[in-house]
């Protein structure tokens, strides 16, 4: 019998993890010739998630949890349940319910049929926002466009399966800022997408905004490209040679015309753009060697402060 670990991230999740179970029971009892194991990984919780679990965990045999000493973020809470996992393949997938568990089937018969990595493409209902559409399509086209790896539209979700070889590389990365994302792109294998329409959240709210969103796409742009870095400098040589240009037409326009070259104004406003032009070049600078910084300290991505295997 083969065994399946489903690896679940949890942060103030309470109302959501014994529903998902029980989801992801119905559907195993379905499936001959299949085991599985639901590793729930406590991502520092401030509600009562992690009671909830322990109080699983004694009741089914298959529900395993992992709790961080505090809260580390998404994707270090999906590294450990997989770091943690010890199945034939390894099931990835929000605890929320936006990933329905009725895909599961779909994607194991997608994995036996020789596939390695068996990501899912997500599309929104017709209830969904315009505006929440356009920009996940622009952030995927723009992740796509300035990173080195190649994010199909709507194919970011965490929701994937991953072969046991393809576990073990991904175990073997010790990134500062993970993006598993890119990786599992990046890390080739045979891979075939599969569809599927998010559904709504069961319960709690979302604490994915906009802030951690741009904080994400710069995380994924960075750990796989430095081509911010040519673009910066790029830049610097366009609006550099704009600037001997047009000063010095400026100038023989003023000897030619007998004006004198006047305008505080408009010398304050180049200043003050080209000013913040480097800023922002510097900035970019800095984000690479920040995480210079943050890599040389190889500090762990996770601290688990308890589990019950």
């Amino acid at each position: 019998m083969k065994k399946i670990s489903i690896v679940i991230p949890a942060y103030n999740e309470e109302g959501n993890v014994a529903m998902i179970h029980q989801k992801i029971k119905d559907i195993f009892d379905g499936l001959d010739h299949y085991g599985f194991e639901i590793i729930f990984v406590n991502d520092g919780s401030r509600d009562n998630t992690q009671q909830k679990l322990e109080a699983l965990s004694q009741q089914y045999d298959e529900v395993k949890f992992i709790e961080f000493s505090r809260n580390f973020g998404h994707q270090p809470a999906v590294k450990a349940g997989i770091d943690n996992a010890r199945g034939n393949a390894v099931i990835s997938m929000d605890g929320d319910l936006q990933h329905p568990p009725e895909l599961i089937p779909e994607m194991i018969k997608k994995w036996e049929e020789g596939n390695d990595i068996v990501f899912t493409i997500r599309t929104y209902p017709k209830e969904i926002s315009w505006f929440k559409r356009k920009t996940s399509d622009f952030f995927y086209k723009i992740l796509s466009s300035l990173s080195d790896v190649n994010l199909t539209k709507g194919g970011g979700s965490d929701f994937r399966l991953m072969d046991a070889k393809a576990v073990e590389v991904m175990r073997s990365f010790n990134e500062d800022d993970l993006f598993l994302r890119g990786l599992t792109s990046w890390m080739g294998f045979k891979q075939v997408g599969i569809d599927f329409t998010a559904c709504e959240r069961l319960s709690g709210e979302s604490s994915y905004n906009l802030k951690k969103m741009l904080t994400f796409a710069f995380t994924g742009i960075t750990a796989f490209s430095v081509k911010p870095l040519y673009i910066a400098a790029y830049l610097g040589f366009l609006f550099s040679a704009i600037s001997v240009l047009g000063y010095g037409t400026y100038v023989i326009h003023s000897f030619i015309a007998h004006t004198e070259i006047s305008g505080w104004a408009s010398l304050i406003m180049t200043i003050v753009f080209f000013g913040g032009l480097q800023l922002i070049i510097m900035g970019i600078i800095g984000i690479y060697l920040g995480k210079i910084f943050k890599q040389a300290k190889e500090r762990p991505n996770y601290i688990i402060k308890n589990k019950n295997f």
